[in-house]
């Protein structure tokens, strides 16, 4: 990370095992079930999430437009970590997410994001963007939450 970097994490426990938790997440095309920027996402050409696919998404933009982004997979070792890498505004962006077991059923989960601020967006105020970051982060991991527990 540069000394330009912010970086953020958000964890909580679900209760659920890190295998189901880990599956949940790598089924591309449930994110937007707990991604309120994401209105559809796909592994480009149906390959499946390995290091190196490119995840295509529709991301959700105001007065219900969308537009094109995809992310590079960096990560996929199961059951235990997954990590993208991709752009974000005019900056590098990297995020993952890590399990590990808590008691039996349990799993901790942690969400982190790294942001390289580049060009224009050094000039935003690094407090409020990584606070938003953060809010983002802690919607997501509560919706995630959800979103595993509630499934049998």
């Amino acid at each position: 990370m540069s000394a330009t970097a912010i970086r953020s994490t958000s964890r909580l426990a679900i209760a659920r095992d890190v295998p189901e938790v880990f599956d949940y997440l790598c089924y591309v095309r449930r994110w937007p079930e707990w991604a309120p920027t994401v209105a559809e996402s796909w592994v480009a050409g149906g390959a499946p999430l390995t290091p190196g696919a490119r995840v295509e998404q529709r991301a959700k933009l105001p007065f219900g437009a969308t537009r094109h982004r995809a992310q590079r997979v960096t990560v996929v070792e199961a059951p235990s970590s997954l990590a993208f890498a991709g752009p974000l505004g005019t900056s590098t962006a990297r995020w993952g997410m890590e399990f590990a077991p808590i008691d039996p059923g349990q799993t901790e989960a942690e969400m982190w994001v790294e942001v390289d601020l580049k060009n224009i967006m050094r000039a935003l105020p690094s407090r409020a963007f990584q606070a938003r970051i953060q809010r983002v982060m802690d919607t997501e991991m509560v919706a995630i939450k959800a979103a595993v527990e509630g499934r049998r």
